[in-house]
């Protein structure tokens, strides 16, 4: 037994179990939402976006990065957003496009003069770096995103099932979609430095998806989905430090393994 508890006695691990214990019930809310909504895509392309948004900040001598990376990421977003209104033969290819020149650029200014090696540990993120300070900010994040989830919830729901029916009853339907694209590009940016750009977009996809395969009803859709996601995540900060693994990929890795057990589960149950 003490040799499953000695990670508990190092600070750094203590800060990435909470951040973890934060993080993961997030982004299994946000990630139900994605899904149902088929966002899978423009997820994915928001978080590839971030090298772009450090590049703009380098290009404009912005101290702060950070902001220059949040900034373009919401921009990013409502533009992503505006495109996948359109018709959807040429919403994902559209979107590819965009998010395939979004990253070359980035990764184009970055790399220049050979400058690309402190970037690079943002593509898998760095968990263990968390401090006390950016834990606090994860904990207003949270609490923001559960007030907009209370307020928006409903809304959101009921576009992702009939855009139609929706506004018939009076939803704005822009507004809506695009608030939900500003709100998750802040959260996939002020999480991509502990997360990672590579994995982020499968640390929200795959316990939602996981948890489609066998909820049988919205209320059990999001709780599987949270306690799949906070399992992956606290099993694969424990195994990480044990196999001397990054944890980002071994989290992805338990959560790949969920999402397979429980599809071939939901498809014997059929």
């Amino acid at each position: 037994m003490e040799m499953f508890t000695v990670w508990w006695e190092y600070g750094f691990m203590r800060n990435a179990f909470f951040a973890i214990l934060i993080i993961t019930p997030l982004f299994a809310l946000l990630g139900t939402m994605i899904v149902n909504n088929k966002m899978a895509f423009f997820s994915d392309a928001l978080g590839h976006s971030a090298l772009t948004g450090i590049a703009v900040g380098v290009v404009l001598g912005v101290s702060d990065t950070s902001l220059s990376m949040v900034i373009f990421a919401v921009i990013f977003a409502l533009l992503l957003n505006k495109i996948s209104r359109r018709s959807a033969s040429s919403t994902d290819t559209i979107i590819s496009v965009f998010s395939s020149c979004s990253i070359a650029v980035g990764l184009a200014i970055l790399s220049k003069g050979g400058n690309f090696g402190k970037y690079s540990s943002l593509l898998v993120g760095d968990i263990l770096s968390i401090t006390g300070k950016e834990i606090f900010y994860l904990v207003l994040i949270f609490a923001a995103t559960l007030c907009f989830w209370l307020l928006a919830f409903n809304k959101l729901n009921a576009i992702s099932l009939n855009k139609t029916l929706a506004k018939s009853r009076g939803i704005r339907i822009n507004l809506i979609e695009n608030l939900f694209a500003v709100f998750l590009a802040l959260i996939v940016m002020l999480s991509i430095k502990w997360v990672g750009i590579l994995i982020i977009n499968a640390l929200l996809i795959l316990p939602a998806a996981s948890s489609r395969n066998i909820a049988e009803n919205m209320r059990e859709y999001h709780f599987f989905s949270v306690v799949f996601s906070m399992f992956s995540g606290m099993l694969g900060l424990i195994i990480s430090y044990f196999t001397n693994v990054a944890t980002g990929p071994m989290i992805v890795i338990l959560a790949s393994v969920i999402y397979f057990c429980t599809y071939f589960y939901g498809k014997k149950l059929d």
